[in-house]
């Protein structure tokens, strides 16, 4: 197949430098409303910051996406317009949520009927897993709900550290990138192109010492594209390896979301309760500095990409690595929160 280069690179670079050029307006813009980040006891900055800079990084990827939706139509107009609102609807919900801290229990609705016009539209993962496949079809919408919805809210709990959400999300945009390009996925490749200039654009002024954060205006509208997109390319061109590929792509907020909740249930606190447990506070805790957390953060989503664009070239041997790797990666908050808890007592 062939690919338009030119347009993947349009698509970064114009993502890229609108989000540059418009966050200080996001930044006036969240002073204005006053959408400002306090002090708090899990928090690790030590004075007010603006906290709407998300709009900076929505208005860069939707305008980009826009612009490129009349050069490349191979995605359905239903599909596309299904996307469009359910990310419109997160970017709306985030802008409000930084507003006014909205209860949970609120927002995770919002965040359903959003992946609900997705998956509606047309855009559901299709189980392909014999001999089970028609079994499996009837449980696609609720499998696709949780994977948006999860993916959404996933992002947007490692959003804790300067430049930590940004990065993160960027390097797994260019690894589903990459895969996209091996599934054939045009319209993915320009989403997931999109969404790394984004992200990339937003750095400069987010990256330690921060001067605004991109709040859940931000986090929750790039968990929500990182998903779908997900699911446009990933999911769509390797059946039996697209959970797989998928999950290691996106694998640092998933792992640290999962054990997030484990950790909660344990000690019988409310799931969507916020705490200071997650991986970057504990590598804040045992005496990293910001930029070595999110550096070091930043170091295991891109080994994780890799071992996903490694497994999709079907090389067996990486099932092995990607294995050994969980357990790794599980090992290592398995220690930190015990190493912190001895530490406490």
């Amino acid at each position: 197949m062939e690919h338009n280069w030119l347009l993947y690179i349009a698509a970064f670079a114009s993502a890229f430098a609108i989000t540059l050029v418009t966050t200080p307006f996001a930044k006036w813009l969240s002073v204005k409303v006053g959408a400002i980040d306090y002090p708090k006891d899990r928090g690790v900055h030590k004075k007010p910051m603006p906290r709407m800079g998300g709009v900076a990084i929505i208005l860069g990827f939707l305008v980009t996406v826009l612009m490129v939706y009349f050069f490349d139509r191979s995605m359905s107009p239903r599909q596309f317009a299904g996307f469009i609102v359910g990310a419109l609807m997160i970017a709306g919900l985030g802008v409000v949520d930084d507003m006014k801290n909205l209860p949970a229990k609120l927002k995770f609705c919002v965040q359903i009927l959003a992946a609900l016009i997705v998956i509606f539209s047309g855009t559901k993962i299709q189980i392909v897993l014999w001999p089970v496949t028609a079994a499996l079809q009837k449980f696609s919408v609720p499998i696709t709900l949780i994977w948006i919805v999860g993916v959404t809210n996933a992002v947007n709990l490692i959003d804790g550290l300067d430049g930590l959400a940004a990065g993160v999300t960027g390097i797994a945009a260019l690894s589903l990138m990459v895969l996209c390009i091996m599934t054939g996925s045009t319209t993915a490749v320009v989403l997931t192109a999109a969404l790394a200039g984004a992200c990339l654009g937003f750095l400069p002024r987010n990256f330690n010492p921060a001067e605004i954060f991109m709040g859940d205006t931000g986090s929750t509208f790039l968990g929500f594209v990182l998903a779908v997109t997900s699911i446009l390319g990933v999911f769509k061109g390797y059946a039996l390896l697209a959970l797989i590929v998928s999950v290691l792509c996106i694998g640092l907020p998933i792992f640290d979301t999962i054990f997030a909740m484990l950790r909660r249930m344990a000690k019988h606190q409310p799931i969507m309760q916020a705490d200071r447990g997650h991986l970057h506070h504990k590598l804040i805790d045992h005496g990293f500095g910001q930029k070595k957390a999110v550096l070091t953060m930043y170091a295991i989503s891109l080994c994780l990409g890799l071992l996903a664009i490694f497994i999709a070239v079907k090389d067996s041997g990486t099932f092995v690595v990607a294995l050994l790797t969980v357990i790794v990666l599980s090992f290592i908050i398995y220690y930190f929160n015990a190493h912190i808890k001895n530490k406490n007592q």
